[in-house]
């Protein structure tokens, strides 16, 4: 997602390179460009033309210091602005009550009990919640089914009454039935509709009425651009809820609704669904979006997503081995799994700054590590951790049982190899920089 606008924005502010000062001219030409990038992008008209302006305005009363060249200044501008388009700070759920009950809302096919199961599992695993899932789609086929399946993937228990088709009382009795069972937190799945009407209105208005919840979520699909807009405006003017997740951010969609939403209904973006997988689900971070936009990657995302996939000890254990140059194929097997648990590869790539725009015409596979996986796994025991012991005859075997070439199973080897001593010098090296560099100069060159 922003690809397009990401690069129509670049090629924006390349009418200010080589340009001394910022002029009315000049910055016009360069915001006429830039509004013709957001509605590209599906952007609200009207909030392209005032963020259009308000950046006019802001680049105009800027006196451009030497150090800083007018299109570096626009960027900051834009990328400001862009921050504050999309809520500025990022947005935190509302979770007191007991039960804290989150009611979601939105059109049919726009994720929400896929968005209710990953909320319960996100809350479940980072705020310690015990979460009841309720069942309140009465009437979309195996909508129910699909809830239990998504709670038996994540250990959360689902609410739902057999034969009852009124949604209201369904969700009062599964309130009565958290208090009674300690559940602290209760996440309430409703009915939706392919298009707006009257009968859902007041359905999920007197859900609202009747369990009183601490936050309705409007859940939007961001591949409906405009339309995702048009939809939460309707919602909001009846059901006023307080905040909005999209999903499918991964998709291929042009990101106007994850620009316009904010101003239209004046409602904060709090998660992002950014994959298929439960784990898929992010706190949205307005900053954060407009520094990918911009190609500036998202290096904070990248360690946060980091620190929740590596655990500490592993990681204190893996280091002393390192020490002791006892890193072997099965601490090697366990570093990829780890990373895995990080989300789609291309996308962590591209949270690093400078590397977005270079991969984004590469395909990476989310299947990339297969390969070497089918490689380990086919070593014995006794050669995963002991891997100086695999000889050429245990290689051509290695390469059979794994369905790779004897080449593929030479060249892991190699940088395994290679890997166990960069790894090695990092972790004697502690925190003396000196020694370090030190080191690394007497390293041989290949």
């Amino acid at each position: 997602m922003f690809e397009n606008l990401s690069e129509r924005l670049e090629r924006s502010f390349k009418i200010l390179k080589g340009q001394g000062k910022i002029t009315e001219i000049n910055v016009a030409e360069t915001l006429k460009d830039v509004r013709r990038a957001l509605l590209d992008a599906d952007v609200n008209f009207k909030v392209a033309k005032q963020f259009t302006d308000t950046v006019k305005t802001k680049a105009m009363g800027q006196n451009v210091i030497n150090a800083i060249k007018p299109s570096e200044l626009m960027v900051k501008i834009v990328h400001d602005e862009l921050a504050s388009l999309m809520g500025g700070d990022a947005c935190d759920i509302n979770l007191t009550g007991n039960p804290t009950v989150i009611l979601m809302a939105g059109l049919q096919g726009s994720g929400k009990t896929t968005m209710s199961g990953k909320l319960a599992r996100k809350l479940k695993s980072e705020k310690a919640k015990r979460p009841l899932l309720v069942a309140g789609d009465v009437y979309r086929p195996a909508a129910i089914e699909q809830l239990k399946v998504l709670g038996s993937q994540i250990d959360v228990p689902v609410y739902s009454e057999d034969g009852n088709k009124n949604p209201v009382e369904i969700a009062e009795n599964a309130i009565k039935y958290a208090k009674a069972n300690h559940h602290d937190l209760v996440i309430v799945d409703t009915a939706g509709r392919l298009a707006v009407d009257e009968e859902m209105m007041e359905e999920i208005t007197a859900i609202k009425h009747a369990v009183r919840p601490q936050e309705i979520l409007f859940v939007v699909d961001a591949m409906t651009g405009q339309d995702a807009v048009n939809t939460a405006k309707e919602f909001n003017d009846r059901l006023d809820f307080d905040g909005v997740v999209l999903t499918k951010l991964d998709g291929d969609t042009r990101g106007g609704a994850a620009l316009s939403i904010r101003t239209v209904v004046t409602k904060p973006i709090k998660f992002v669904g950014t994959g298929e997988k439960l784990d898929a689900l992010d706190v949205f971070h307005p900053s954060r979006m407009a520094d990918r936009i911009l190609g500036m990657g998202d290096i904070v995302s990248l360690v946060e997503k980091a620190q929740k996939a590596f655990d500490e000890k592993e990681a204190q254990a893996l280091q002393r081995k390192l020490a002791k140059n006892q890193f072997n194929f099965d601490d090697f097997l366990n570093q990829i799994q780890q990373i895995k648990k990080m989300g789609n590869i291309k996308d962590l790539a591209s949270m690093i700054p400078g590397l977005g725009k270079a991969i984004k015409d590469v395909d990476i596979d989310d299947n990339a590590f297969k390969s070497i996986e089918a490689i380990i796994h086919s070593m014995t025991k006794q050669e995963r951790a002991n891997p100086d012991i695999i000889n050429a005859s245990r290689r051509q075997r290695i390469a059979r049982g794994s369905g790779t070439t004897l080449q593929e199973v030479n060249r892991l080897l190699k940088q395994f190899e290679q890997t166990r001593k960069m790894m090695k010098t990092v972790a004697t090296m502690g925190n003396n920089p000196m020694k370090m560099m030190r080191q690394m100069r007497n390293m041989p060159r290949r």
